[in-house]
């Protein structure tokens, strides 16, 4: 949330798509995409990348198309030595150039509107389209080929990288490209047992929880300074059992809750519970109503409110005050100008006494009261 995002999707003036095509071995097809592109005067690249038999494929190439000039350029060769040959198949002194991946990023060659990829099944989604990017950088049509072996089948890893290349040809792809590949290969183990760093230190929830704070604060908005207020009445708040039958359904509502930040989001919650599993008993309205409580607090500084009888006491969080000498500042002046009502000690704890026992409405009632005072001075 703290970066927003740019897709450039408009490509150059007059630049097409690379039309791609998945191809089982077949020296007939590539014969005839080899002759399609070097008779209207383009070049090709052709991509090979192991070379210990470079040269045993560029000869079946060679006797593919015997009158084209073909080149061959790897990282192995010295650094004069590639150079010469890339600058030769630059300046379009030769038709054909094979190579392993180290065409793969630098190198634009308008005139080179064809690339065949051998083994396309063993590259990774990224490279393969890294790889296809350096065709169609001119208005002429181009067509790359990703040739894979007719007797094996492929992993369905593989099969869905190659799909994806199929289905994202169109100019401005990249993004849905880079999404498929994170889709396809993992985000990492982010929801399992195996973490790191401070994940694991504190826990995935916990690191969400701080991190959220972090991008709120940054941002400018409002911080909550304590949401986990502990909340302790005499009044049973829980969703029963014989409301919500199923144990991991109930689990699963009770985790819903608890993650709830606005009243609004409440109020929503009870009427679909409403609908779904019919009145609300009066245990499940008093834990919306613990819950309302807590958010009602947690502008406010609050570590803990206790109803005991007539006595309602509040704690103040002393870490969290030191941080912010408004908050300290309101709540101090608002209790101790209030001798009578509130009993207020040095260590930010309050103790009210009310006329008669404190219902939970009067809980609500005296909690949105407190926010009120507190957060208008």
């Amino acid at each position: 949330g703290l970066k927003d995002i740019s897709v450039i999707k408009t490509a150059p003036p007059r630049r097409q798509s690379i039309k791609t095509y998945l191809i089982k071995e077949d020296a007939h097809t590539i014969k005839a995409a080899l002759d399609k592109e070097i008779n209207r005067g383009g070049q090709v690249f052709i991509v090979h990348n192991k070379v210990q038999d470079i040269e045993n494929f560029s000869a079946k190439i060679r006797e593919l198309v015997p009158n084209a000039t073909i080149t061959i350029a790897h990282g192995q060769m010295n650094e004069k030595e590639l150079e010469k040959k890339i600058d030769l198949f630059y300046q379009g002194k030769s038709q054909i150039l094979i190579a392993t991946t180290i065409i793969e990023s630098g190198i634009d060659i308008p005139n080179a509107n064809t690339m065949i990829v051998n083994r396309a099944d063993r590259y990774g989604l990224s490279q393969l389209h890294q790889l296809r990017g350096r065709i169609g950088r001119s208005d002429k049509k181009a067509y790359a080929y990703f040739v894979i072996p007719n007797d094996r089948s492929l992993s369905s890893i593989a099969e869905r990288r190659l799909k994806t290349l199929q289905t994202y040809a169109e100019m401005g792809s990249g993004f849905n490209i880079a999404s498929s590949d994170l889709e396809i290969r993992g985000s990492g183990d982010i929801l399992g047992a195996h973490q790191s760093g401070h994940i694991e230190s504190v826990g995935l929830e916990l690191y969400m929880e701080l991190l959220k704070d972090a991008v709120r604060e940054l941002k400018g908005e409002e911080r909550v300074y304590n949401k986990n207020i502990e909340v302790k009445t005499p009044y049973p708040a829980y969703i029963p059992g014989s409301y919500i039958e199923n144990s991991p359904e109930r689990l699963k509502q009770y985790k819903r809750l608890s993650n709830i930040q606005e009243i609004d989001q409440l109020e929503h919650i009870k009427i679909e519970y409403s609908d779904m599993y019919g009145p609300l008993p009066i245990e499940l309205e008093h834990l919306f109503s613990t819950l309302a409580i807590r958010i009602t607090l947690s502008p406010c500084g609050v570590k803990a409110l206790t109803v005991a009888g007539k006595a309602i006491t509040i704690q103040f969080d002393q870490n969290i005050l030191e941080s912010n000498q408004t908050l300290s500042g309101n709540i101090a002046s608002y209790f101790l100008s209030r001798p009578k009502k509130y009993k207020f000690s040095p260590d930010y704890k309050v103790l009210y006494s009310a006329d008669s026992q404190v219902t939970i409405s009067d809980l609500i009632s005296f909690s949105e009261m407190i926010r009120k005072e507190i957060l208008t001075k």
